[in-house]
């Protein structure tokens, strides 16, 4: 085999007049990030191969001369195509590397470089690694040693050859190891036909060691590919594509060649002709490998011959043609290799294991980077040699110390393997996020509270004690935090540390305060001030402090490195290195001089300056260095890019990126030439870059993607102040960078770019705007193949781009495709960073820029609501957002894009459930939580105020003040100090803009809210003089800021004017105690109420008392209301009277008293001057008045044994909310109606309730905000629902109106389209029962016995029918006439126009059914089923069981088959009785596990399936199309539960009960609608729904469920699965079974069926079931079906039939014959 595959070989590419191209393409597949595709030539050949195996993607070769045309025909068309495939279908990303891309060869990698990158393409390449290698001509080898060398030297002496060309191109190195002769730079690429001569005539000995060299190893990169891979590997998915072109090289291409050769031309061809061809060099490959390769692996293999013209040759037309063929193929067989992997898709429930996949890889690589501190102890004198319990470790500030985990692995140079003292890592969720005080910062922000830290400490010390294992807790950085986060994480943590726990701290030297917190923390841990070995062994305490590292080890550091590079540097040099390590002993440093000490060679004379001095200086050198060799605008940009990023790029993205960016790009367009339509960086520039930089990157996993980072942030701050110095600068990247990240120029769209050309040869240059496809791929936040496919998240996307929009300051296109995008958030809550979003959506640094802060804060609300729910099932956010938003679109109209897209997003899938009629909400999700961390546990509020503009201030008990400003700011301490000490705060005041706070030493500070945070004290002499007399607290009452502020106290009978720009006092005295004070708008006069009930009105001006009036019950005055409109004043005393005084008259005149009579002080009052309503809010009542009349207008009672604390009206007066003692809940009252109809929840005890202009705030004893909208809470409390739960709906046919009945005298009639009722038709009873006719013109009721009927369109009562005592009603399916059914008399048939009686019926029938033909009416009586007559009302047709004892248990008729009537039996045998024919066939017996409830039973009209029962959480069904049983299991217990009219699909309601799983989940616990397709048991949509549910009723395309609290919800599916032809295939595959006689069906072998008499004595040929199915001669067959919730038994029976199985039954004409025959 091996000589035939030789043989084979060379028979198609031996021939040397033949150009033989072989394509060869390696497949390999890994579960990682992306991929590598390596491109380049080998030599004479063009091959290429596939492999497919388990660790990479792809290796591509190919072989020939000149490949121009093919590679680039696969760069440009496969290639982006495979990049776009993998992508979308896999999540992978493909690179490809084409080593030989570019026209200057200087830009070609030598034989090293490639293979370093092959190697690293095998070792972490992840997705497709595709490799092609070339040899363009013979290259000199770089480096030659010197024995070799001198050597070449002798042989070309001794055989006449001239060796000085050898040495003008080769120069002696010391530097190198071993020393070696080193190729000049400028002959680096160049080929010298000198040499070749050498080589082809000097000694075979010197052949074989310098060959190899000298013709770069042809076949070294691919052996270096393919040898020692397992033969089974290469054999399963490997194709070679071999083409053989015949007479390439035409006649006329050869003469015209030789013409225009010169004579010295001729010579050096002739002199080319005599060097070793691609062919000699190439022997061994097509000899040996290339044949054992396709023989032992048994490849496959495709073969083309293209035969050319002798006269033209290969034509360029021929070749475009052979390479278009050639990718068309080679993409197929690509993108076939790939789907076959089916082991990568996605499944169903791949969010959850890809979060935890990709946590589990960042935290074993934290591990590992972790585990790396150990190096320390072999180096450093300082570092703990014993096992302390808690460590601290801090770093200088100085240019060379690390500031996190990854820079320690960093700065070491050897790697030491120690055993883990854990083996796992926790995650405290604490995520890095870029600071915006600068681009190069650090700075990390929490995504918990401290809360939920300590909880978390709690629930691993819980855990403790671990067997044999320490829990490490480290915690990096935490100087770092802001808001003095770290602080407080000190605080949080145990003191002192429990046993078996570590704790390991790391804070910068220079951080005083953090390092005396920690000391604090743990006195029993403070080692004295001069440690010793002893005092740390004993006290477990050790503080390390990260230096300079020792000079030597730092030459030996050096040394080491260069060795390991293979270069050295001279006694000399060394010296000049040593003192450079003298003045900076950093590691870091170290590994900067090996960068340019590995550049020196021996004869460079170096002095001083030849080295930078320290770490920033050497960065700088480096970068220059890489400039010089390979250009300022790639690595200038390729280190911003890289230096901006928000985690790290991958290789991919620096090529996408530099690519995209014009200033780069443009260096490749040649002047005067016109680029192409598509162009690229080339790949292999870009590695070459990174190449050089890799030492000083670090791959890290940030979700699921392996990046490339700085191993230090000074390189950052190099690159900021080098290239980002301006803030232009780094807006230009950070934009480029959202621009790739959002896809704009992605997936084929070109980008413009300008380019300077000439016109005309005599013409200046002018700039041209030309569009290029820079190959760029799409960036879509899933990445699917179809629109049903679940896919992957495109988590590169969602964790920059938000970032970089931000920083570029386009924040509207942060909020419209990011904040406020559905896509976007389904991408973040399918990859598990759920809590992420939410952080991002309530972010404080986009609050001040965005301007939907409140829709964002309610997005924001619902995801934390729906939080459980949405990390178990992504899926169901659209769902939940629709059902969570459509309340409140009136109110937040920017949120109908978001609704819009989710039914967008439905549509594009094909199917779900969706929300058309939102049911009335019962609560009101709050749109802000806010909780201070810092606040000790057990303090409460004992005062609360809020101003005009929305900022609340909390006084806690132990004299801490809180303020909250806006949505954009979290709760902080106000802290003031005099004579430096801190004061405590006693109270709290506000009016209007102005915040008045008091101290326990009697101070008072006024604040200006608007205005800078400064504050006034207002200080008050005659309070002076009391506060030196009485030493006691004096507590503000109250006051009032108009032109000046109004100032009054407790218990005191003056009033303090305070004058704010002169700051002037005036005091007004009245002749009691001041309870209220209200003033004029224009601030001129004063009202003042008192304790005695008295008022005293004051000219301010003047300071002179104009008069006064006093109540009649002396009752002290609470609060006065003035109208200054009606020259009126109305004052609330504390008892809640009312009197009403004229205030034009001097002295005011009384005009009106109300009394309410209630002996019980007010608690609160709330005045809305806008609904003109007043509340007084007592323990035991809520009175509303009517201000324009001052009259009572409605009382509100407390609930039995409640009382309440608190009422504060809304903004338009329509509702009020009210605070109950111990209650959880603000309950929410509807004032016209006083039905209790919503409660807001709060986590604790509420403590008052404050009323902005646009929002409710909730504060709890413990200081908590709760903030609702008020236009949420007016909008959901206004919603339209009936008075008690809905008991029945009936709906059109097409869904657009329908009709509720809650059991009251009202039915309601719904306009889908409007969302709220049309029109009430009321009744004088309660509704019992409702019908509406087929046709949809009639609507009968029943109610107290009385019919009536109704004209839909007009909503006029057209009958009513009295004396009917019926108990049921029923409708014709042709709408002609109605049937009342009555259990104690008479069951009547009436005309349902007219109300003229047809007949009645003697008989009562239960669970009556109307024929679909409109002819009988069927029922049980007795345990039969009987049909009387609609026309006469005689009984007509009777159907009895085979055994007399056998009762009838359920039936029911089928519309599409109006002669058949389905019948189950009680013992579970299954009849259908022709009702025409008066035939009876019994079909099978149920099992037991499958017994029919009746109250469940139900047939689709189109007789495909039958709902048997819903017990033990499922649904069983009867399928009749293909006659097998299912169970399709339910999430739990079902509630309610019908088939759809063409009998596709099921709907029901259940509860789920996996709520030990959950906890108490909000989501979780609600009852849950489903819609399952019958056909192969997949759920087609699943909604939670909001509250109980008492209806459910499906109409077409829509569901119906009325709710418990009178609300109803609407949700309309869709589904593309089930077309109309497949349903109506099955209905007459079953309408031509059904149609049949018994008898001719006997041939059918129709399982589950046979019939017989239904009074034959014979015997029953069926065998006994027992309720395991055991012992039974029939087949029982339980199919695996692909939905795990669907179990299918296949029941296969023998049936028995004969012509006496079915006799004709006498019609029984009347009521007295039926009598007879039935005795």
């Amino acid at each position: 085999m091996r000589t035939c595959a030789k043989v084979f070989l060379h028979n198609i590419i031996g021939c040397t007049k033949n150009k033989v191209c072989i394509y060869c393409v390696q497949m390999l597949i890994n579960k990682k990030q992306y991929g590598k595709l390596f491109l380049g030539h080998l030599g004479v050949f063009c091959a290429h191969f596939v492999f497919c195996d388990q660790r990479y993607v792809v290796f591509v070769f190919i072989l020939c001369t000149d490949s121009i045309v093919e590679r680039r025909a696969l760069r440009e068309n496969v290639f982006p195509k495979l990049r776009e495939h993998c992508r979308h279908t896999l999540g992978l990303d493909v690179r490809v590397i084409d080593p030989f891309e570019s026209s200057d060869p200087s830009r070609w990698p030598d034989v090293n470089t490639r293979q370093q990158l092959m190697k690293e393409c095998r070792e972490s390449s992840a997705g497709p690694f595709l490799l092609v290698n070339k040899t363009p001509g013979i290259i000199l080898p770089t480096q030659v040693e010197v024995s070799e060398y001198q050597l070449l030297l002798q042989e070309c002496q001794q055989v006449g050859v001239s060796t000085r060309e050898l040495e003008r191109v080769y120069q002696r190195e010391e530097n190198t190891i071993p020393p070696s002769y080193c190729l000049r730079p400028p002959h680096r690429y160049s080929c010298c036909t000198q040499v070749l001569t050498v080589k082809r005539n000097i000694h075979v000995s010197l052949i074989k060691s310098t060959e190899a060299s000298l013709a770069v190893a042809l076949d070294a990169d691919l052996r270096f590919a393919l040898d020692n891979r397992p033969d089974t590997d290469i054999a399963r998915h490997c194709l070679i594509y071999i083409n053989k072109v015949v007479n390439a090289i035409g006649e006329r291409d050869k003469n015209s060649q030789l013409q225009l050769l010169s004579q010295s031309e001729v010579k050096a061809a002739t002199s080319e002709l005599l060097a070793p061809t691609d062919g000699q060099l190439l022997s061994e490959l097509c000899d040996n490998f290339l044949p054992g390769l396709i023989t032992s692996c048994q490849l496959v293999v495709y073969t083309t011959t293209t035969e050319c013209d002798r006269r033209h040759g290969y034509t360029t037309a021929r070749r475009r043609c052979y390479a278009e063929s050639l990718c068309q193929q080679v993409y197929t067989d690509l993108v076939v290799l790939i789907d076959s992997m089916n082991a990568l898709r996605p499944r169903a429930d791949s969010h959850l294991g890809d979060a935890l996949a990709r946590e589990q890889a960042e935290q074993e690589e934290l591990c590992d980077i972790l585990h790396r501190f150990y190096e320390f102890s072999l180096h450093c004198d300082s570092f703990p040699k014993h096992d302390p319990k808690f460590f601290l470790g801090t770093n200088p500030d100085d240019p060379g110390c690390t500031t996190n985990s990854r820079d320690y692995k960093a700065t070491c140079s050897n790697t030491t393997t120690l055993e883990h003292v854990s083996d796992s890592n926790i995650n405290l969720c604490t995520v890095p996020w870029p600071d915006s005080r600068g681009p190069i910062s650090g700075t990390i922000k929490p995504d918990i509270s401290l809360s939920e830290l300590k909880e978390r400490f709690s629930t691993i010390l819980s855990l403790l004690p671990f067997p044999r294992r320490t829990l490490v807790l480290l915690l990096d950085g935490l100087d770092q935090l802001e808001n003095n986060f770290g602080l407080q994480i000190i605080e949080s943590l145990p003191s002192p540390l429990p046993p078996g726990v570590k704790l390991i701290l790391t804070v910068s030297s220079n951080q005083t305060q953090v390092l005396q917190a920690i000391k604090l923390h743990y006195p029993q841990c403070n080692p004295p001030q001069c440690v010793s070995k002893d005092s740390e062994t004993k006290s477990g305490y050790d503080c390390v402090q990260l230096g300079l590292a020792d000079r030597k080890q730092c030459v030996k550091m050096l040394a080491s490195l260069l060795s390991s590079s293979g270069r050295r540097v001279t006694s000399g040099q060394q010296a000049l290195v040593n003192q450079a390590l003298t003045s900076c002993g950093l590691t870091l440093y170290a590994q900067l001089l090996h960068v340019h000490t590995s550049l020196w060679r021996s004869d460079l004379d170096v002095t001083g300056s030849s080295l930078p001095n320290g770490v920033h200086s050497s960065i700088s050198a480096l970068l220059d260095h890489l400039e010089q060799k390979h250009g300022s605008s790639i690595v200038a940009r390729a280190v911003s890019y890289l230096t901006l990023s928000r985690t790290g790029l991958t290789e991919a993205e620096f090529v996408d990126l530099l690519s995209s960016d014009d200033e780069v790009l443009a260096e490749y367009v040649q002047r005067g030439e016109t680029p192409s339509s598509s162009m690229r960086v080339p790949q292999i520039d870009v590695e070459r870059v990174l190449l050089d930089l890799r030492r000083f990157l670090i791959r890290r996993t940030v979700a699921g993607s392996h990046v490339l980072f700085w191993m230090s942030r000074h390189f950052q701050l190099v690159v900021a102040k080098r290239y980002l110095g301006t803030h232009e600068a780094r807006m230009e990247i950070h934009s480029e960078m959202a621009d790739y990240f959002s896809g704009r120029w992605g997936g084929g769209s070109a980008k413009p770019l300008f380019v300077n050309q000439k016109s005309e040869p005599n013409k200046d240059t002018a700039e041209m705007k030309i569009y290029i496809d820079r190959q760029l791929p799409s960036q879509p936040f899933v990445f699917t193949s179809s629109p049903k496919d679940i896919g992957q998240v495109n988590l590169r996307k969602v964790v920059e781009l938000p970032y970089h929009l931000q920083r570029s300051d386009r924040w509207e296109e942060l909020e419209d495709k990011l904040l406020m995008s559905l896509r976007f958030h389904q991408a973040m809550v399918q990859a598990g960073l759920l809590w992420d979003l939410v952080a991002i959506l309530e972010g404080e640094e986009s609050s001040s820029q965005v301007l939907l802060s409140r829709e964002r804060l309610l997005l924001a609300s619902t995801l934390k609501a729906s939080a459980c729910l949405l990390q178990s099932a992504p899926l169901q956010l659209p769902t939940v957002m629709e059902a969570d938003l459509l309340p409140y679109l009136e109110v937040f109209p920017a949120l109908e894009g978001y609704v819009r897209e989710i039914s967008q997003e439905r549509r594009m899938r094909g199917s779900g459930l969706g929300l058309t009629l939102c049911p009335a909400p019962s609560s009101v999700p709050s749109i802000q939580f806010l909780q201070c961390n810092s606040k000790p546990e057990d303090v409460s509020v004992t005062e609360a105020a809020v101003t005009e503009c929305g900022v609340v201030a909390e006084i806690m008990d132990d004299g801490s003040a809180w303020i909250w400003k806006s949505y954009a700011h979290g709760v902080v301490q106000l802290s003031l100090s005099c004579e430096q000490k801190e004061l405590k705060f006693a109270g709290v005041k506000s009016s209007g803009q102005f915040m008045l706070l008091s101290t326990h030493c009697n101070k008072l500070f006024l604040w200006d809210v608007t205005g800078p945070e400064m504050f006034l004290e207002v200080k008050d002499t005659l309070k002076t003089e009391f506060e030196s007399i009485q030493q006691t607290l004096n507590k503000v009452e109250g006051f009032v800021a108009r032109r000046k502020l109004f100032i009054w106290w407790k218990g005191e009978s003056f009033v303090s004017v305070f004058d704010v720009s002169s700051e002037t006092l005036t005091h007004f005295h009245c002749l009691s105690s001041v309870t209220c004070l209200v003033c004029s708008s224009n601030g001129f006069y004063m009202y003042c109420g008192q304790e005695e009930g008295t008022v005293s009105v004051f000219d301010i001006e003047t300071s002179s008392l104009l008069g006064t009036c006093s109540n009649p019950n002396h009752s002290a005055v609470a609060l006065i209301i003035l109208s200054e409109d009606k020259r009126e004043m109305a004052c609330v005393d504390k008892l809640g009277n009312i009197t009403l005084w004229d205030v034009a008259a001097q002295p005011p005149r009384l005009i009106k008293e109300s009394y309410t009579g209630c002996k019980a002080n007010i608690l609160n009052i709330d005045y809305t001057e806008e609904s003109d309503t007043l509340l007084v809010c007592q323990s035991q009542q809520v009175t509303m008045w009517d201000t324009c009349d001052w009259e009572l207008w409605d009382q509100f009672f407390a609930p039995q044994d409640r009382a309440f604390s608190q009422a504060v009206l809304s903004q338009d007066g329509h509702l009020f909310l009210a605070l109950l003692d111990t209650c959880t809940f603000v309950l929410v009252w509807r004032v016209n109606t006083g039905e209790c109809i919503l409660s807001l929840e709060t986590n604790k005890q509420p403590h008052t309730l404050l009323k902005m202009a646009s929002d409710v705030i909730c504060i709890t004893s413990d200081g908590c905000l709760t903030v609702w909208d008020s236009g949420m809470i007016a909008a959901a409390g206004t919603a339209l629902k009936m008075g008690c739960g809905v008991r029945e709906v009936v709906a059109e046919q097409t869904g657009e109106w329908f009709y509720t009945s809650d059991g009251s005298e009202a039915v309601w009639r719904w306009n889908l389209e409007k969302g709220f009722p049309h029109a009430k038709f009321l009744h004088d009873g309660p509704v019992e029962k409702l019908r509406l006719s087929p046709n949809s013109i009639h609507l009968v009721s029943l109610s107290a016995g009385e019919i009536y009927v109704w004209q839909t369109e007009s909503g006029q009562n057209m009958l009513r029918i009295s004396g009917s005592r019926a108990t049921d009603i029923l409708i014709t399916p042709k709408s002609n006439c109605g049937v009342c059914v009555s259990e104690r008399g008479l069951s009547r048939v009436w005309n349902l126009t007219r109300g003229s009686i047809v007949c009645s019926i003697n008989l009562y029938l239960s669970d009556a059914q109307v024929s679909p033909e409109s002819t009988f009416l069927i029922g049980h009586h007795r345990g039969d089923l009987l049909a009387a007559s609609l026309w006469s009302g005689s009984i007509s047709k009777r159907f009895s069981c085979v055994e007399s004892s056998e009762c009838v248990v359920a039936f029911h008729t089928l519309p599409e088959f109006p002669d058949f009537v389905v019948v189950m039996a009680a013992s579970g045998a299954v009849y259908t009785w022709n009702i025409a024919e008066e035939t009876v066939c019994r079909h099978f017996h149920l099992p037991h596990m499958f017994h029919c409830q009746p109250r469940d039973f139900h047939i689709a009209s189109t007789g495909s399936y039958a709902l048997l029962s819903t017990d033990n959480d499922a649904l069983n069904l009867l399928d009749l199309c293909q006659l097998r049983l299912y169970s399709l299991k339910t999430e739990g217990p079902v509630v309610k539960v019908c088939l759809g009219k063409t009998g596709d699909y099921a709907f029901y309601i259940c509860r789920t009960t996996n709520l030990e799983k959950s906890g108490v989940c909000y989501q979780h616990s609600r009852p849950v609608l489903t819609v399952v397709r019958l056909a192969d048991g997949e759920r087609v949509g699943r909604v939670h729904l909001c509250k109980n549910p008492l209806t459910l009723v499906v109409s077409e395309q829509r569901v119906f469920v009325g709710f418990n609290d009178g609300s109803v919800g609407v949700y309309s599916f869709s589904d593309g699965i089930i077309s109309g032809d497949e349903s109506i295939r099955c209905r007459d595959n079953l309408n031509n079974l059904l149609k049949q006689c018994p008898f001719d069906r006997a041939s059918l072998r129709w399982p589950l069926t046979w019939g017989e008499h239904a009074n034959s004595t014979q015997k029953d040929p069926r065998p006994e079931w027992d309720s395991n199915l055991k012992n039974s001669s029939c087949e029982v067959t339980v199919c695996n079906h692909r939905h795990s919730h669907v179990v299918c038994y296949m029941l296969y029976l023998a049936p028995t039939f004969s012509n006496s199985n079915v006799v004709q039954w006498p019609p029984y004409k009347s009521y007295s014959h039926y009598n007879e025959e039935k005795r």
